[in-house]
């Protein structure tokens, strides 16, 4: 009931109770300082009542402690510059208890104003910070104030204590640190201890969220760390770095929940070196898919590279004013010229006169329909665009002069089960034979596997299905997949332009695949939730087995053959020499698919990639009941 009465009151009705209790702590202060000079509890029998003095001294402090602003400090946000405020009040109520001493001839001993300043100085600041541990006390009964627990009593995990002590919904309680040498230091008001008694507060409820407070460490030590804090079921949430926030990956409306990309065992590869700049600045560069995931991300990394100009080729008019508006400020403070041009890749002419319009020397093709339960059910669009729309593209490159062509391609071209697989298999073919054809541009492919947070891919999936409570659905208990960030694959995109030698095929080494399983189970404990086991426990999300879709690998591979490997000048980034068709096979190729696609035949279409793509099978129907796992 107190607490709902202290919330409910206007900022007019706190500003006036607190100048209403400063007014008190001024009479009081002068009573006390009296007191102490007299050396007794009654020191106006002594001096007589000096009445006009209190009352004077009372109007004259309430407009100074006004004019200060003490009435507008905040009882959360109570700290050291509020004490420096007050301390200021202090000095100006002493000087003034001195001039109307002097003025009023009160006669009063010369050690009473400066008492009665150090007895306000301390009544006003220990009458804060009561009321605000009232408060937070009040906070925790009703429960209020989400109770956290920081891990790291670093720099960090301090600034954030004293940020969090300014909230009314997120309170402190708990400060734990790896370093024995800190335990059993008072650190912003809390006492550091060891991890071990973490998991205990969690157990007993006293902390409802634990918050990693160590932005400097280490992805693989990072990832351990959150893998065990994670086995705790409490939510756990990370403090960005200095770097993110300045990014803008950091929303200041609260703390940064746990990325997947944190939980996939390895660092992430630095593929920030001089290469990548070199090889754009100063160019003419256009990218075809620009407003997808992979294209626009391409866009705001190709902005540091200081390019000329980068051409926005986008089919979808949406996606292309979003990327023009991402990037038009900072292209115009970076004084790179963007220009947007809606057309599609199936369409040689308007490539052309894009091409002729700016001049065009790099050329990134990152469009593609990429969705394999889409592509399975629209195979003839799905071909038209992936194959005949990449050759286009190159086509036009070729014709242009210009410099470099890089193509996207994808895990699922090696061995493919299904239509998008095959396509883009197809797809890197119909660069690497252009290439054989080439005296000037340079052709290269990079092939990566799964992006994080790109459109359509597992992680935004799990993340939407552990908000609505679940199910979350997995295809095959044994289903896995190999993982890389947008800005790796971006990266990696940029760097194989600086590398190429023309016809390469670029692959990232990113470490071991994941069980899409495991990372369902992650995902759904570090949202604060437990694993439904089975359909008699109570927990909150439930893990379903669906079987896997028409076309889905349980494997991925990056390589047809792991003997095709040849270095690079980054230890991360491999060189695969691959098959090629032999001269003119293509066109034979290319020949029959068109006649295909003008039939409109969807069987003709399937049968003609088993016989043309080496390694392309249709993945027998695997599926399982819907069912909870362990």
């Amino acid at each position: 009931m107190l607490h709902s009465f202290l919330t409910q009151l206007t900022g007019r009705e706190k500003r006036a109770t607190l100048l209403g209790l400063d007014a008190a702590i001024i009479l009081i202060s002068v009573y006390i300082a009296y007191a102490l000079r007299f050396g007794t509890a009654v020191p106006f029998a002594i001096i007589g009542t000096p009445w006009i003095m209190i009352s004077t001294l009372t109007g004259v402090g309430i407009i100074i402690t006004w004019t200060l602003g003490l009435h507008r400090i905040k009882i959360h946000a109570f700290d050291g510059h509020s004490m420096i405020r007050i301390g200021s009040c202090a000095i100006a109520l002493m000087l003034a208890a001195m001039v109307l001493s002097y003025l009023l001839k009160l006669g009063a001993p010369r050690s009473v104003p400066i008492i009665f300043a150090v007895v306000f100085f301390l009544g006003a600041s220990v009458a804060r910070i009561l009321c605000l541990f009232l408060l937070n006390q009040l906070e925790r009964r009703v429960g209020v104030a989400t109770r956290v627990a920081i891990y790291g009593a670093g720099v960090a995990g301090v600034q954030l204590i004293s940020a969090l002590r300014q909230s009314q919904e997120i309170a402190p309680v708990l400060l734990v640190d790896d370093n024995i040498s800190l335990h059993g230091l008072i650190i912003g008001g809390l006492k550091v201890t060891s991890p071990k008694k973490l998991a205990q507060a969690v157990q007993k409820g006293r902390v409802q969220r634990i918050i990693l407070a160590i932005p400097s460490l280490a992805s693989e030590r990072k990832s351990a760390l959150i893998a065990k804090l994670s086995e705790m079921q409490c939510e756990v949430r990370t403090l960005p770095s200095i770097i993110d926030m300045i990014s803008g990956k950091f929303d200041a409306g609260g703390l940064r929940t746990v990325a997947p990309d944190e939980l996939l065992g390895r660092d992430k590869v630095d593929l920030d070196i001089p290469e990548i700049t070199n090889a754009y600045a100063g160019r003419v560069i256009l990218v075809t898919g620009a407003g997808g995931s992979i294209g626009s991300e391409l866009c705001k990394q190709l902005i540091w590279c200081n390019p000329a100009t980068i051409v926005l080729y986008e089919q979808n008019e949406f996606s292309l004013y979003e990327i023009d508006r991402k990037l038009r400020d900072l292209a115009k403070s970076q004084k790179i010229n963007v220009a947007s041009r809606l057309g599609s890749i199936t369409d040689r002419a308007r490539l052309a006169s894009v091409f002729a319009e700016y001049s065009v020397e790099i050329v990134v093709h990152a469009a593609a329909y990429k969705h394999v339960p889409m592509i399975e059910q629209n195979e003839l669009e799905g071909a038209r665009n992936n194959v005949l729309g990449t050759e286009m593209v190159a086509l036009a490159t070729l014709a242009a002069g210009v410099e470099r062509f890089i193509l996207i391609s994808t895990d699922k071209a090696v061995r493919p089960t299904n239509i998008m697989g095959a396509t883009k298999r197809l797809a890197e073919l119909v660069v690497q034979d252009i290439q054989t054809r080439s005296e000037g541009t340079v052709f290269s492919i990079v092939r990566f596997g799964n992006v994080l947070g790109s459109s359509g891919s597992v992680i935004p999936l799990f993340q939407r299905q552990i908000k609505n409570g679940g199910p979350v659905t997995v295809t095959h208990p044994e289903v896995t997949r190999f993982f890389m960030t947008i800005p790796e694959a971006s990266r990696l995109v940029l760097l194989a332009g600086a590398y190429s030698r023309g016809g390469d095929l670029f692959v990232l080494d990113m470490g071991e695949p994941m069980k899409i399983i495991d990372l369902a189970h992650r995902m759904i404990t570090l949202a604060g939730r437990r694993v439904k086991e089975h359909f008699l426990d109570d927990g909150d999300i439930e893990i379903k087995i669906t079987g896997l879709r028409p076309g889905e690998k349980l494997f991925e591979e990056l390589l047809i053959s792991d003997s095709s490997l040849l270095s690079t000048p980054h230890e991360k980034i491999m060189r695969a020499q691959e098959e090629m068709l032999a001269p003119g096979e293509l066109a034979t190729i290319l020949k029959e698919l068109r006649a295909i696609l003008e039939k409109g035949d969807k069987d003709a279409l399937r049968q003609f990639l088993i016989l043309r793509v080496d390694g392309y099978h249709k993945q027998e129907k695997v599926s399982f009941p819907s069912i909870a796992v362990v």
